[in-house]
C-alpha cells in the first residue's frame, strides 16, 4: 500500500505543471508523509452538476493545474463529441471567466490553452469578474459552452470550476456524467495539447454590454432614491454594481472599505458568505455611521445578494426567503408575466404570491441550474440569496440584478413613506406568516452527514415540535415532478422540513419552514412569537432525531 501510494504520487509529479504543488508534492514524498498522501491520492475530484470544488494544493483530490487541466480536455472532447447541443452561433467558441481567488488566473488561462489545443476556439474574460457577467456572455457571444473558475463563498483555501453549456445554464444530467467520463479517459497530461497562445483575451465589449442588459430589470421611470451601504465581501462585485447603480441613476453606495478590494485571503471574515456569523459586522458599523435605506452584499464572485434592514434600533440581514418573497411581490406588482421557480428548500410563500397573481409557478432541485431550466421562467430564487430576476439576460443567479432590483422597490416604498418590513408584514398578512430556519451542521468527517440521513431513513421521526408528519419522502426515489436526489422531506401539520447534504460544501442542510396563519397586522407580533416558539423545537428535535 505505501509504495503504491508513493509511486502514484511520483507518477503525478512526474506530470505536475504547476512548480508550486510540484514543490509541496515533492516534500510530502520525501518526507513519507503516508497519511498527507492517501488524503490527496485516495480517489478523485469528482466532477458532477456543481463542476469542481475542493481545496487547493498538490494531487488528485485537490483542485490544481493538473486536475483542472484534466477537466477541460474532458469538456472539450465532450463538446466535439457533441456538437452544438444549443444552437450556438459559433459552435467552436468557449468562454472562459474568473474570480481573484488563488489560482483563478492559471486555471482560466489553462483552460483557454486546452481548449485552443483542442481546435475549439477559447475567449477569457478581460479580469476577474462576477460570474453573471460570464453567464451573460455565453449566450451573447453564441458560445458553446462557459466555464467559470470560483470556488464562490467558500474559504480562502478552496476553488472551482463550473461547467455552462451553450443555453447559458450549468450543467445537469446527463452532461455531467458524459464530460466526467471524458475527464476518466485522460490517461496523461502529456497527451493534452497546450499551446503558449492562440486565444483571444476579451475586452470590456462584453461587460458593456452586460451593463446595458441590466436596464431590462427596472421599471422605466421608477423611483431610484434609495441610499446603500454595500460591500463586497472582498470580492470582484464593487466595480460591476458600482457602474450598474450609476447607469441606473442611483446614489452611489457607501463602500466598506476594508472589504472592498479583491483579496483571495479575505482578512477580516472566517468565512466570506454573509450568511456566516460576523461576515456583516463591518457592513452594519458603516450602516450604523450613514443611515442608509438598506446594506447590500455580494459573495466574493457577486452571484448572491444578501440584504439587511433597520429593525428597530438595528440593522439585521434579511433572509434570503424575505428578499425571494420581496423581489416577487415587487415583480408581481410591475404586472410580470411568465413562470415564478423556487428549489424545494425555498420558502413555500412564493408559490402562494404567484397562485393569487394567477402565475405558473414550478418547484425544483436545490441550485439555478434546474432553475434556469424552468420553461418560461420570469422569475427565480434560491434562499442561499440567489436570485435570478432577469433569465432573458443571465440564466443563473445574479447578484448585481438582483441589488439592482431590491433598491428599487426599497424606492418605491420610501416615495410612500414605507420600508421593505412594512411590505413584509403586509405579505405576512395576506398569506400567512411564512417564517424560515435552518439547521446547518459543518463537519470535518463526512462520515456524520452520511450517518445522519441513515439514522432518519431507519428510524424516522413520526412528529417535531409537536406537530405530527402527514407525508415523509425519500427523495432517492424521485417524485412526479423531481428527478431523484440525496435528500428526505417531512411535511407536517402547518410545517415544512428538507434534509439533505450540501452540494459544494462539508455540510449537512436542514431547511425548516413553518406557517402561522394571521388575522391582521394587530396579531403579527404573537405570530411571530409562535413562529419562532415552533422553529425552535422543530430545531431541538430534529437534531436529535438525526443524531447531530
Amino acid at each position: 500500500m505505501h509504495d503504491d501510494l508513493i509511486s502514484r504520487a511520483e507518477t503525478w509529479l512526474a506530470e505536475d505543471p504547476d512548480p508550486e504543488t510540484r514543490e509541496e508534492l515533492a516534500k510530502l514524498i520525501s518526507a513519507g508523509d503516508t497519511a498527507e498522501l492517501a488524503a490527496r491520492f485516495g480517489g478523485t475530484l469528482q466532477f458532477g452538476t456543481a463542476g469542481l470544488r475542493g481545496e487547493l494544493g498538490a494531487g488528485p483530490m485537490r483542485m490544481n493545474r493538473g486536475v483542472v487541466i484534466r477537466a477541460a480536455a474532458g469538456l472539450a472532447a465532450y463538446l466535439k463529441k457533441n456538437g452544438t447541443p444549443h444552437g450556438g452561433a459559433d459552435a467552436g467558441l468557449v468562454v472562459i471567466g474568473y474570480d481573484a481567488r488563488h489560482k483563478s488566473a492559471d486555471f482560466a488561462r489553462d483552460t483557454a490553452a486546452v481548449m485552443t489545443g483542442a481546435g475549439l476556439r477559447a475567449a477569457v474574460l478581460p479580469r476577474p469578474l462576477p460570474t453573471p457577467v460570464l453567464a451573460f456572455a455565453i449566450r451573447h457571444l453564441g458560445a458553446v459552452a462557459g466555464v467559470e473558475v470560483t470556488a464562490s463563498h467558500n474559504p480562502p483555501r478552496d476553488n472551482g470550476y463550473k461547467v455552462y453549456l451553450g443555453d447559458g445554464s450549468q450543467i445537469v444530467p446527463p452532461a455531467d456524467a458524459g464530460i466526467a467520463a471524458e475527464i476518466d479517459a485522460i490517461a496523461s497530461l502529456h497527451d493534452v495539447p497546450r499551446p503558449e497562445s492562440g486565444w483571444e483575451t476579451l475586452d470590456d465589449a462584453v461587460l458593456d454590454a452586460y451593463l446595458a442588459r441590466t436596464d431590462a430589470v427596472l421599471a422605466p421611470g421608477s423611483p431610484r432614491t434609495a441610499r446603500t451601504v454595500y460591500t463586497a465581501m472582498h470580492g470582484v462585485g464593487r466595480d460591476v454594481l458600482v457602474a450598474a447603480f450609476a447607469r441606473a441613476g442611483f446614489p452611489e453606495p457607501v463602500l466598506v472599505a476594508e472589504q472592498a478590494e479583491p483579496d483571495p485571503d479575505f482578512p477580516t471574515v472566517a468565512f466570506p458568505n454573509p450568511e456566516e456569523p460576523g461576515a456583516m459586522d463591518l457592513a452594519f458599523a458603516r450602516a450604523r455611521a450613514t443611515d442608509p435605506d438598506l446594506v447590500i452584499a455580494n459573495d466574493p464572485d457577486a452571484d448572491r445578494c444578501a440584504v439587511a434592514v433597520r429593525d428597530g434600533g438595528d440593522w439585521r440581514m434579511l433572509r434570503g426567503d424575505e428578499v425571494g418573497a420581496l423581489l416577487a411581490a415587487h415583480l408581481v406588482r410591475r404586472g410580470a408575466t411568465g413562470t415564478f421557480a423556487e428549489s424545494i428548500v425555498s420558502s413555500s410563500l412564493l408559490g402562494r404570491i404567484a397562485e393569487k397573481a394567477g402565475l405558473p409557478y414550478e418547484e425544483t432541485l436545490t441550485g439555478f441550474k434546474w432553475i434556469a431550466r424552468v420553461d418560461g421562467l420570469r422569475y427565480g430564487y434560491e434562499e442561499a440569496l440567489g436570485y435570478c430576476v432577469d433569465p432573458e439576460g443571465v440564466r443563473d443567479k445574479d447578484g448585481i440584478t438582483a441589488a439592482l432590483l431590491i433598491t428599487e422597490l426599497a424606492s418605491v416604498l420610501k416615495e410612500q413613506g414605507r420600508t421593505l418590513l412594512d411590505l413584509l408584514d403586509d405579505l405576512a398578512v395576506e398569506h400567512g406568516l411564512h417564517a424560515t430556519d435552518q439547521l446547518s451542521v459543518r463537519v470535518e468527517d463526512l462520515s456524520v452527514i452520511s450517518d445522519a440521513m441513515r439514522r432518519l431513513r431507519e428510524q424516522p421521526p413520526t412528529e417535531l415540535a409537536g406537530l405530527t408528519i402527514t407525508r415523509a419522502e425519500d427523495l432517492t426515489q424521485g417524485t412526479e415532478s423531481l428527478p431523484p436526489t440525496d435528500g428526505l422531506r417531512y411535511t407536517l401539520d402547518g410545517a415544512r422540513v428538507i434534509v439533505r447534504p450540501s452540494g459544494t460544501e462539508p455540510k449537512l442542510k436542514c431547511y425548516l419552514e413553518v406557517v402561522v396563519p394571521v388575522a391582521g397586522h394587530a396579531g403579527l407580533p404573537a405570530a411571530h412569537t409562535r413562529a419562532t416558539e415552533l422553529l425552535t423545537a422543530v430545531k431541538r428535535d430534529l437534531s436529535a432525531a438525526a443524531g447531530i
